[in-house]
């Protein structure tokens, strides 16, 4: 539950500080006097939009801290432990806006976004105005509330998430089934052009070694040629240079003193002499190798000139077809798998469907068990409003049978009928102002009764609502205590006059500035602030004792 609320330069506020403990409490005060700053504060501290507009005129920035007491709420526990931010039985949120609008959050300490802020808040703090019976208007809104007191609000988002996963697969299958023709007519094309790429079998670095063995051929006779006329001029012809060598080695042995030039001469061609012989070895070798082949050299033209053309046909260089065979096999593969995925995902779509309509079922049958318990609770209640002759009915309208819509197999809405014998109708042709107020009223201690948040917020939802009918309402409140804090914004002293603890808004103000404040009352004082309620600015002794009375009767 909410145990203190800090705000700081927020609004009219310039400080103030407030403890609040279990049961009904009551917040009233003048018009005006800023009653509804607390709880416009508190919802910035759960997440709400802000802006630098609320900051106090002369001040950098506003704040607001709020703890709470989470020893009973196991969800906000597990939310905060599942994020690293749990911190004891105690959990403080604190926002801040600065007067340039930039905004700040944090849970425990810790930077958090307004996402995480508002999600935690779910746990935490329940708030109703009075202007949200303008939502009760609302389809949505309505099936909202009958979820919430159904408790099956859970139930419902699984419903919305099967209706959304089989949306989605659904889109898929069309969409593979409608480029299926087109993708027949390339999977022939790519079947082909596979089946020509696999006769061909080139193997990576085969077009490299046939074109250096084509100029080899080729070029075969030259090569010959110029070989034997190497090994000629080396070895083999009548003048050559292996005869020569031998003659000038010879001529210089032949001296009988030799120069140390002739001696180094001597040392040179004997080298030249042997590297001759090598060179002479390694032409014969080479000359024994080659061989003159017309028929290998077309065989390897051919196959060369198929290479080519094919790589012509696909653009792309000789040495890249196989390359591109792999990269024509896997599209293949994806369309012949895509084959498989229309399959699949026919499969999967019935099998989200039957997930659907089992868990939409489900949805159904809680739904009306539930819509028939709440109306007649909201029935109880509005005769306890003085609208005994009211008949409140859900009603569940199927949908369409061939669709699986997000909010499950049924419309939801409420239906009134405010004069005996007529027919039901929607609220917003039947109910005035007033007891659509009242019907509001009704329907939200109901819900509140069925939802385990800790703090339930009523800011003056009991507009409109007086004499008998308001005491009622402070009494529905009150037993709506017993088990839950509730906070109650409101005007009536019927309804203060019943809350376990009272707070006091009021303003000040001086010629320089205004500020509100918080002032929790003791008994003496909470009958002073009845009086005034029940007599306004003549507070007699009668209206004392009234306001006595009203707080006797009440507790």
């Amino acid at each position: 539950m909410l145990t203190h609320l800090c705000i700081r330069n927020y609004a009219i506020a310039e400080s103030l500080d407030i403890d609040l403990r279990n049961g009904m409490t009551a917040l009233t005060g003048e018009t005006g006097a800023g009653k509804s700053i607390m709880l416009d504060a508190l919802g910035l501290a759960l997440g709400d939009r802000a802006d630098a507009g609320i900051v106090r005129h002369g001040t950098d920035k506003a704040e607001v801290h709020a703890l709470f007491d989470i020893t009973a709420i196991a969800g906000a526990k597990a939310w905060l432990e599942s994020r690293d931010l749990l911190d004891g039985e105690e959990l403080m949120l604190r926002r801040v806006i600065t007067a340039e609008g930039r905004s700040r959050a944090y849970i425990n300490g810790q930077p958090s976004t307004l996402q995480d802020v508002r999600t935690l808040g779910d746990f935490l703090v329940d708030i109703h105005s009075q202007h949200e019976h303008q939502s009760l208007l609302k389809k949505d809104y309505q099936r909202d509330l009958l979820d919430i007191c159904a408790g099956v609000s859970e139930l419902a988002l699984d419903v919305a998430d099967l209706a959304r996963k089989h949306q989605k697969t659904r889109h898929k299958l069309n969409a593979l089934t409608e480029h299926s023709d087109e993708q027949k007519a390339r999977a022939q094309l790519l079947e082909y052009q596979l089946d020509e790429l696999l006769a061909l079998a080139l193997q990576p670095g085969e077009v490299e070694a046939l074109e250096q063995e084509q100029k080899a051929l080729a070029n075969a006779e030259h090569i010959l040629n110029a070989s034997n006329h190497a090994l000629n001029l080396c070895k083999e012809g009548e003048v050559n240079a292996l005869g020569i060598l031998h003659q000038a080695l010879s001529s210089l042995r032949a001296s009988p003193v030799k120069s140390e030039h002739q001696n180094a001469a001597d040392d040179l061609l004997q080298t030249a002499l042997i590297q001759i012989e090598e060179a002479s070895s390694e032409l014969q070798h080479h000359l024994d190798r080659v061989e003159v082949d017309p028929a290998r050299l077309h065989e390897i033209e051919e196959r060369l000139d198929t290479v080519y053309q094919i790589a012509r046909k696909h653009h792309c260089k000789p040495h890249e077809l196989p390359e591109l065979q792999d990269r024509l096999q896997q599209e293949l593969d994806a369309i012949q798998g895509g084959g498989n995925s229309i399959s699949g995902l026919q499969s999967e779509l019935a099998e989200l469907e039957k997930r659907y309509r089992s868990a939409a079922g489900t949805l159904s049958k809680k739904r009306q068990k539930a819509a028939a318990t709440i109306s007649k609770k909201v029935e109880s209640h509005l005769a306890d409003l003085s609208m005994a002759n009211c008949r409140f009915q859900i009603q569940l309208a199927p949908a369409e049978p061939d669709t699986l819509p997000s909010h499950g197999l049924e419309d939801v809405e409420f239906l009134i009928s405010t004069n005996p014998g007529s027919k039901p109708g929607p609220l917003n042709k039947i109910a005035s102002g007033g007891e659509l107020s009242r019907i509001s009223l009704a329907i939200h201690v109901v819900n509140a009764q069925a939802v385990t948040v800790p703090t339930i917020i009523f800011d003056e939802i009991d507009v409109g609502i007086g004499g008998a009918t308001a005491e009622i309402v402070g009494s529905l409140l009150q037993q709506l205590g017993q088990t839950t804090q509730v906070l109650c914004v409101t005007h009536q002293p019927q309804v203060a006059s019943q809350a376990n603890h009272h707070i006091k808004v009021s303003k000040q103000s001086n010629k320089k500035s205004v500020k509100t404040q918080l002032v929790a009352l003791n008994d003496n004082e909470k009958v002073a602030e009845i009086a005034r309620m029940l007599g306004g600015v003549a507070i007699t002794d009668n209206t004392l004792a009234h306001a006595r009375e009203m707080v006797a009767t009440a507790h």
